[in-house]
């Protein structure tokens, strides 16, 4: 385990410049090749998530306008009987917590550290490094820009008495019951069982 206590346009890479995220990609190419999920949806979509790694040394940086991987933290209560969602500010509904890649992260699963430890508050949160779903959705994020999300998700769980502070990248945010959770969260969560 692992515990945690503006874009104005397009990058332009000098050539033999490293890629933008370079440790990222690197580190989610070994880390999504090692994964073997159960479910012949995901190992599909698994496939496609390392074409588009081969195919792109950017597609870490939130600046590659076709696509780009983020890291997703669905955080579990102590006890394992809630789930903490943010209420979205640009899709307008309660998702798990995440977000972009940044030039300092180490990888995927400390990517989704940092931005569950930044939205939710809650410092010394739990990761297990190896992803558990995947997901690509249309989205217009802060490029500007339709895009899609190449969203690779991780399992946290929280401290005992954990109390989230809402951040200014949400409009509310609140911990679920695991079992009656809002409809755009039912599937990933029923996944994990």
């Amino acid at each position: 385990m692992i515990t945690s206590s503006n874009v104005s346009g397009p990058a332009v890479t000098a050539p033999n410049a490293p890629a933008p995220n370079a440790a990222v990609h690197a580190d989610a190419t070994q880390t999504l090749s090692r994964w073997r999920p159960g479910d012949p949806g995901q190992r599909a979509l698994l496939q496609a998530f390392l074409g588009f790694l081969a195919g792109r040394p950017d597609a870490c940086a939130r600046s590659c306008v076709p696509g780009h991987l983020t890291a997703s933290a669905v955080v579990l209560s102590h006890d394992r009987t809630q789930v903490l969602l943010t209420l979205h500010p640009r899709v307008g509904r309660w998702l798990q917590l995440g977000g972009h890649c940044e030039e300092g992260d180490a990888g995927l699963a400390a990517a989704a550290l940092r931005e569950a430890t930044e939205e939710s508050g809650i410092s010394d949160l739990e990761i297990d490094p190896q992803p558990v779903h995947l997901d690509v959705h249309p989205i217009t994020c802060s490029l500007g820009l339709p895009t899609r999300h190449f969203d690779v998700r991780f399992l946290l769980h929280a401290p005992a008495g954990a109390i989230p502070v809402r951040s200014s990248e949400s409009l509310d945010l609140a911990w679920w019951p695991v079992n009656a959770p809002p409809p755009d969260v039912a599937a990933l969560l029923g996944a994990l069982r």
